[in-house]
């Protein structure tokens, strides 16, 4: 990204996930971002200010408080940031190394057929399940990082995106077919990030369930129509940490309201981390979360 470049509000918004409302009254209440102005009057934001957003946006998903972070100095950002990475380095110390970093190379060297062969080869080494939790979970995590961080041009992340969706798709289409219980995936509407969801639902077909994927950012009624329609046993929602925490909450109850009562309704993802306990969702945290779950459900 040129230093010299500038972008427009509606820019800004695409690609940094903040909404034209929240940059607006950020600049109205904390002084920043402080976007120039072109010659009908619309706001231009700098390179700088772009990456920094994204910096603050990324810290917000963490938890942290916007009125903090936007009166903070840059490097007190960037050395908040790197303290979660150094944390998140302990916990998963072989996450960025070896082959997700060769991974990772190949997209920065937009060698699409060399990525996808490696990722097929890595398929083939490590099994559906293992690709999964070992491959694919590290390998997001940072291609979220880098781009977040402007490590990664956005075509970058889309080129990993469609490459790694593709291999999903089809290792998925050749796991038998599954049983209950009837699983209907999906995403609300505004998450269009469907990573999380081809990785849940490659988890749910190794144990045997019956997967029904609508896709991304599916109206509410709709699901509601569309688990009915299926007779579905299990709604299944995924959240990005893109996603905006304090929307998840209500639209989750909303659609639980719309639900029959014997269908279950899952969430997962990054996005849902700090849900607090709502009757009648199941939270899963993590991939093994899910696979149990479905052994509860048939428990049950």
């Amino acid at each position: 990204m040129k230093e010299s470049a500038r972008f427009n509000i509606s820019a800004v918004e695409g690609d940094v996930g903040l909404s034209k409302d929240v940059l607006r009254v950020w600049e109205r209440r904390y002084g920043f971002p402080t976007p120039e102005r072109d010659a009908n009057g619309e706001r231009l934001y700098s390179a700088e200010q772009v990456k920094r957003l994204r910096l603050i946006k990324r810290l917000m998903d963490l938890g942290h408080r916007p009125g903090r972070l936007l009166t903070s100095p840059l490097k007190e950002l960037e050395a908040l940031s790197s303290t979660h990475k150094s944390a998140a380095a302990a916990c998963d110390p072989e996450g960025s190394a070896g082959g997700v970093a060769d991974l990772i190379q190949l997209i920065r060297q937009h060698d699409g057929a060399a990525y996808l062969h490696a990722l097929q080869q890595q398929l083939a080494r490590q099994g559906l399940r293992h690709f999964v939790q070992d491959t694919v979970t590290p390998l997001t995590v940072q291609v979220g990082t880098a781009w977040e961080e402007g490590r990664l041009h956005v075509f970058e992340e889309h080129l990993y995106t469609e490459l790694t969706t593709r291999t999903l798709r089809q290792a998925i289409a050749a796991v038998p077919g599954g049983r209950e219980p009837k699983v209907l995936l999906t995403t609300l509407p505004n998450e269009r990030h469907g990573m999380g969801l081809l990785m849940v639902e490659a988890m749910l077909s190794l144990e045997g369930a019956q997967c029904i994927s609508l896709g991304t950012q599916m109206p509410l009624m709709e699901i509601a129509q569309a688990a009915a329609a299926h007779r579905a046993d299990v709604v299944a929602l995924s959240f990005s940490s893109a996603f905006p925490a304090r929307q998840v909450s209500d639209l989750v109850q909303q659609l639980r309201g719309a639900l029959p009562r014997a269908t279950q309704l899952w969430a997962g993802g990054a996005g849902v981390r700090k849900l607090a306990a709502t009757p009648g969702v199941l939270v899963l945290a993590t991939l093994d979360d899910a696979v149990e779950a479905v052994a509860q459900w048939r428990a049950r």
